[in-house]
């Protein structure tokens, strides 16, 4: 979805399936190339591998430019908007109040059962070393900079100096600091509000339209990045890319079977009717990997789940437009990942940071692209755990595997949350 008002995660548009196709092709020709190169010598290898790591730099810096002013801004803009729709009744309320009660839920969640995942079935040894190899030239310092030590974890939570933490790329203080504003922005008077929220509206259109030039370039970052992988870590490198999009879509399968229970045990829906009212919205969640494109579905499947009406037609839509239930999970899931095969050791206070930043910037995640949105979900997470963010830059153009799963959790966990806090039409006599 490109509507900037309509979702919160790391969704596609329906149009967006041929520039996922070029991003994976830039991929896999990348590696390729530079498993091929790996065995032409160090004479011929090195010099194309400085050449394609500069190329792939340049572009990921640009990308990596747009990652603070843009979270601050749709940080903002996110919260004044749940906190109006949260003011409008009780029926808002409550279900703005599940939405960050969930998020919460997901972060912790994440953050749980990816490092019980990788435990069950880690990446193969040979494979991270490889890889390893393939991003020596990262350079670790800048985030691992980032993350607090266990004394200083609850002073740092509260930035002295907020300009400071955003050129420092402190992101836990700076989204605490941003959370904190936006909360009180909601709280001012509404001519004033405006003034300022339309500034901060402005601020996150000029930079999705800076992201969307950069993301023009793509194919040519993640072809020069993965080539210099593939000239690192030869043939591992295309087995890891397979046990990655595992890994990360079993999140989103496992969260959506707990949208399940929460309509069955929580919301009171019928087993079989529910699963053949979320039959329609799902299917369309597949094929089209969009909250939107599915919520005429949800309509009709809360009606044949006789919610009521005039509560469905505020709790879907409110859902759609901040409710991405998946995207905290799924997002500390990659950057987990990261650490996993970069052997990056993440300390319980990082814990702590990348599960707070998960669940607050998720309130500010909003609809968008899913290459724009992959990089601005998950590289404050990164840098708040302490994770380098360049292998971002070549698992972006994996991402639509396992988005066809975040849209699909999204989609029945929309409608099971919508009964759980709606009321129901009378039986018919």
């Amino acid at each position: 979805m490109t509507e900037r008002t309509a979702s919160a995660g790391a969704e596609s548009p329906p149009r967006g399936g041929r520039s996922a196709l070029v991003l994976l092709a830039a991929l896999v020709v990348g590696l390729v190339l530079g498993i091929v190169t790996a065995g032409l010598g160090d004479g011929i290898k090195e010099p194309l591998v400085q050449a394609a790591g500069l190329i792939g730099g340049l572009w990921l810096d640009a990308l990596r430019m747009t990652v603070i002013p843009l979270i601050v801004a749709l940080l903002v803009v996110g919260v004044v908007g749940g906190a109006d729709a949260a003011r409008a009744g009780g029926l808002a309320a409550k279900a703005v109040a599940w939405f960050v009660g969930f998020y919460i839920f997901s972060a912790i969640f994440g953050a749980v059962v990816t490092p019980a995942l990788l435990a069950v079935w880690p990446l193969p040894q040979a494979a991270a070393q490889a890889l390893q190899a393939g991003l020596a030239g990262v350079d670790q310092s800048a985030t691992a900079a980032a993350v607090p030590t266990v004394a200083d974890f609850f002073k740092t939570i509260i930035p002295p100096n907020p300009i400071g933490a955003a050129a420092n790329d402190q992101i836990l203080p700076l989204v605490f600091f941003t959370t904190v504003f936006a909360f009180a922005l909601a709280r001012v008077d509404s001519a004033r509000r405006s003034t300022v929220l339309g500034f901060f509206e402005g601020v996150a259109d000029t930079m999705l339209l800076v992201i969307g030039w950069v993301l023009a370039l793509a194919p040519i970052g993640v072809l020069a990045l993965a080539f210099a992988v593939g000239a690192g870590a030869g043939g591992s490198a295309l087995g890891a890319v397979v046990h990655y999009v595992i890994i990360i879509s079993l999140l989103g399968i496992i969260l959506t079977a707990i949208g399940f229970g929460i309509a069955i045990f929580v919301a009171g829906f019928a087993p079989g009717a529910f699963f053949k009212a979320i039959a329609g919205p799902m299917a369309v969640a597949l094929s089209t990997r969009s909250s939107l494109a599915s919520l005429p579905a949800m309509l009709r499947s809360a009606a044949d789940l006789r919610v009521k009406e005039r509560d469905a037609d505020v709790v879907l839509p409110l859902a759609v437009a901040l409710f991405r239930s998946t995207g905290p999970a799924m997002n500390i899931g990659v950057a987990l990942y990261v650490a996993h095969w970069l052997g990056v050791s993440i300390t319980p206070t990082g814990y702590a940071a990348g599960i707070a930043v998960a669940a607050m910037a998720s309130l500010g995640a909003v609809s968008l692209p899913g290459q724009i949105s992959f990089v601005t979900s998950i590289a404050p997470i990164s840098i708040a755990l302490g994770v380098p963010i360049e292998p971002l830059a070549l698992l972006l153009a994996l991402e639509t595997i396992p988005d066809t799963f975040r849209t699909l959790g999204n989609v029945v966990l929309d409608v099971a949350v919508t009964g759980a806090v709606a009321g129901r039409e009378d039986a018919p006599a």
